[in-house]
């Protein structure tokens, strides 16, 4: 635990799993991660409504309480099986298509991004039922123009950030990172209105049952969940969470199994003992998969997506290691750090998946701390997506495993990770795929 300054604030920083864990369960009723000061200057500033990620106090808890609605639960996320089995579906065609065009005939030259456009494809065929045309050849304008604008916010917000408030006239960051922003919202301001239209045109030719409800946003508008306005603040940040979680961390997964040929090998026996490869992984199938789901959590330890947050106690004051803070303390919480402590985690620099799996009581290690790795968050402002991000995760990895052997690239060498709020390869990830003769 240590302090620092930031823009005249006292952060006090925690970077242990008891440390985090002390702060996590004071949390207040409405717990506050930080005050989003720049996402919520972008709202203020074009007059555009806040999300979960910028709302605070009882006006968050309502939005989050009809968010949670057909998304919390496993249960929830296992009604998107089909949908992301179509969307994966689209993937493995275009990754063949990519392949056929490399010069070894077996090589994807970016999949960080590649994984982006996958990710993209999901959450919105998940929030709209619409397809957005990333997994296509040629990608549609709107949608290439929301991806990019989505890397222009977050590259410009560095310096937004950093550079004194006066500069915002004189340089160039702070128009470019509005611009950005802007361009986000108007691509799902676009998707919202197309799917208002379609609410509202079956409303009115309903029959004696009513309107059949389907897709997440359905849901959410025609059982009155939701306002349009409150649809239109929620909806950009949604899209921002559901991207980044899934496509990093299936872009850090390839990068590490393709370095350690013996665990791929023991991942893609236990998924054809589960799912042969002419088989379609089912939810239910991933129960029976437990390597798969620990090369995931392994992935998260080394590479939380956020690599930190806060909370800002606000009720009451707060006791963290003996010491007593004052109400409004902002508490900096070092996940990056305290997934990588030794006294947590041995020999936590390596990639070992095994140390997440069950064994038998003779010899058993120690329990994992419950806060060592905690990368979709704790309580009630963790993770609204955290079951369709993982199911959604473990869907694809399971079919690549199926019908490929992934080996890294020789011009890619060693891959290091990179904070840009969240975070990413520091350079891109060229992986081959080996199709495996079944």
């Amino acid at each position: 635990m240590w302090t620092s300054i930031m823009d005249s604030k006292l952060l006090v920083n925690l970077a242990s799993a008891p440390l985090l864990e002390q702060v996590m369960r004071q949390e207040d009723k409405y717990p506050i991660r930080d005050t989003m000061e720049l996402w919520k200057a972008h709202r203020d500033y074009q007059n555009m409504p806040y999300g979960p990620f910028t709302t605070e106090g009882h006006q968050w808890y309502q939005l989050r309480h009809a968010l949670n609605q057909r998304m919390l639960k496993p249960t929830d996320a296992a009604l998107y099986t089909d949908a992301l089995n179509d969307v994966i579906d689209d993937f493995i065609v275009r990754l063949n298509q990519i392949r056929a065009e490399s010069v070894s005939g077996d090589q994807v030259p970016d999949m960080a991004h590649f994984f982006y456009h996958f990710a993209l494809e999901a959450i919105c065929y998940i929030l709209f039922e619409k397809r957005v045309g990333c997994l296509e050849p040629l990608i549609p304008e709107d949608t290439v123009n929301f991806i990019r604008s989505v890397g222009f916010m977050f590259q410009n917000s560095i310096y937004v950030t950093f550079l004194p408030k006066w500069t915002r006239p004189l340089l160039p960051f702070w128009k470019r990172y509005l611009d950005g922003w802007d361009t986000i919202f108007l691509f799902g301001k676009k998707l919202l209105d197309e799917k208002f239209k379609e609410v509202d045109a079956q409303l009115q030719t309903a029959g004696p049952d009513g309107v059949q409800i389907s897709g997440y946003m359905h849901f959410l508008l025609t059982n009155g969940l939701l306002s349009p306005r409150e649809a239109l603040g929620t909806l950009p940040e949604l899209l921002m969470a559901g991207v980044d979680t899934t496509s990093n961390t299936l872009a850090w997964t390839l990068y590490h199994l393709s370095k350690d040929s013996e665990l791929q090998a023991a991942l893609h026996k236990e998924v054809v003992g589960v799912a042969p490869p002419e088989k379609v992984p089912q939810h239910k199938d991933l129960a029976q998969m437990p390597l798969l789901r620990a090369v995931l959590k392994e992935t998260l330890r080394l590479y939380p997506v956020v690599p930190t947050n806060s909370r800002i106690i606000t009720e009451k004051e707060i006791q963290v290691d003996g010491y007593l803070f004052p109400k409004n303390t902002q508490f900096v919480l070092c996940h990056y750090a305290a997934s990588r402590d030794p006294s947590t985690f041995p020999d936590p620099e390596s990639f070992q998946p095994h140390r997440w799996l069950r064994k038998s009581k003779v010899d058993a290690p120690k329990a994992q701390h419950p806060f060592g790795s905690v990368p979709f968050g704790y309580g009630v402002r963790g993770c609204l997506g955290r079951r369709v991000a993982e199911l959604e995760m473990q869907l694809l990895l399971a079919r690549l495993m199926q019908h490929y052997e992934v080996v890294l690239a020789p011009e890619t060498g060693e891959i290091k990770p990179l904070a840009r709020i969240v975070l990413v390869p520091n350079k891109k990830l060229a992986l081959r795929f080996l199709k495996r003769q079944c």
